[in-house]
């Protein structure tokens, strides 16, 4: 052997040796880190796949409907939405009911130790039944989905991995958080989200927050690597307003606290109504839910899917504020029929593009009355999504987080802000509580969990 392959071969072993020590000493917070890093990759591929399957579901049903003749493309819209929801359907009930809704209160049930989680069953029948309903037109989010998911790899890693109880905890909250990255390329929110959402879980625990960070940052690049950089709603980069218009953005973030009151105050209510309907099986509640949203999806169809493109319509065309307001109203329905059904989806997306609605409306007016104060109404119409999210689910970083990643709109980050926390203050003032709190109560007590055993929830991370 030669002294240069000696050479080699020493520092090969040496390496060898400085990796195993390395591995040895990863015990606790090092090792956690590492399956962060790993756990949130697979979170960004699953997340990334399952956006692109939602996605080409949903616009190979548009297109291949697009192709029938006017009779029977009604008709197939109806049976097609009603069949692909009622499969959905039969999958959760059949395999797994807690893949119900968005997930979020399950992720949360399950850190406090109150549900187990199946993870394969969550992590399969979430996938297919999510890209079935949302294929199907529903008014629905695709972050629910990835949420509950991101949770459910979380599981699997530390199953695999043989965590123990606090690392798994850790571990399940950081891909939950990941989930969200993913599905909106908003790694910050998705960060911030875990820890305003799940803060008692936590309690400032350094290692919870670096398991949580690199999560959400090694989800984010490899979705970016399957679907590419950019803003999930690439709109036009918009100056930041005068200082002397911030109080109209205090009052939009009053507005936006109704509304987000009054959203969450309906939902209890629709979830109430489909409760009463436990007798019927689920399929068919699927298929007249679903074949409902195929009717409505073919006579009038920005009021049906996501709505991510109808916030991009929104902000490329001008409609008189009785359009805006009207599809809003009517998206604003639809939003409280899919959620309350039970169908597995999100209310992040359709709440952004009901704010968006709602907040152009006020913008036009606003422009008409002082025009020299707000002369784009679209200023108004970012700094409304953040707010109702925030008066929704009472989390407003995240609402600002998101708000900003998902348009780039750093500029308007003060207005964002201002907007927020008052519609956050209107909304607790009125009484409104965090939206996934309330559904995870509703869940405890349907499974006969009495309500102030929730004291699990306060036990912190000890890493």
């Amino acid at each position: 052997m030669t002294p240069d392959s000696h050479s080699f071969v020493s520092s090969l072993l040496a390496s060898r040796m400085r990796f195993r020590r390395f591995l040895e000493a990863s015990e606790g917070l090092n090792l956690v880190l590492l399956w962060a890093a790993i756990a949130g990759l697979m979170v960004g591929l699953v997340g990334g796949a399952f956006r692109w399957l939602t996605s080409a579901t949903l616009n190979g049903r548009v297109q291949w409907l697009a192709s029938l003749s006017l009779g029977p493309e009604l008709v197939a819209s109806v049976l097609l939405s009603g069949g692909m929801v009622a499969l959905g359907f039969y999958l959760m009930r059949r395999y797994a009911p807690d893949t119900s809704g968005s997930g979020i209160p399950q992720i949360e049930g399950w850190l406090a130790g109150f549900f187990p989680m199946l993870w394969r069953r969550v992590l399969t029948v979430k996938f297919l039944a999510g890209i079935l309903t949302l294929g199907s037109g529903m008014v629905m989010g695709r972050e629910g989905p990835t949420i509950q998911m991101g949770g459910a790899i979380g599981q699997m890693v530390s199953s695999w991995c043989r965590a123990s109880t606090e690392q798994a905890r850790v571990l399940v909250a950081a891909c939950a958080g990941a989930g969200l990255a993913t599905a909106f390329n908003a790694p910050l929110a998705g960060i911030v989200f875990v820890f305003e959402e799940m803060r008692p879980t936590f309690q400032n625990r350094l290692g919870a927050y670096q398991a949580v960070t690199i999560a959400c940052i090694t989800a984010t690049i490899s979705t970016q690597l399957l679907l590419g950089k950019g803003p999930t709603i690439e709109l036009t980069q918009f100056g930041a307003p005068p200082l002397s218009s911030l109080w109209v953005f205090v009052l939009l973030g009053l507005a936006c606290g109704a509304v987000g009151y009054s959203f969450n105050r309906l939902l209890v209510w629709s979830l109430d109504r489909f409760a009463t309907l436990q007798g019927l099986p689920l399929r068919l509640t699927g298929l007249g839910v679903g074949g409902f949203i195929g009717l409505v999806s073919w006579l009038y169809p920005p009021a049906t899917n996501s709505g991510e493109n109808l916030v991009l319509w929104a902000f490329d065309t001008v409609e008189p504020v009785r359009t805006l307001l009207l599809l809003c109203s009517v998206r604003f329905a639809l939003t409280l029929l899919c959620y309350g059904s039970g169908a597995p989806g999100g209310i992040f997306a359709p709440l952004l593009s009901i704010a968006t609605l709602f907040s152009l409306g006020l913008g036009q007016l606003t422009v008409n009355w002082l025009p020299e104060l707000l002369p784009q109404p679209e200023v108004l119409a970012i700094a409304g999504m953040g707010a109702l999210v925030a008066a929704t689910v009472q989390a407003p970083l995240t609402a600002i987080l998101l708000t900003t990643e998902i348009t780039s709109n750093y500029w308007l980050i003060l207005p964002i802000m201002v907007s927020c926390l008052a519609a956050t203050l209107v909304a607790h003032g009125l009484g409104n509580r965090p939206i996934y709190t309330v559904l995870l109560e509703r869940r405890l007590t349907d499974a006969g969990i009495s309500l102030p055993k929730m004291n699990p929830r306060n036990e912190a991370l000890d890493l």
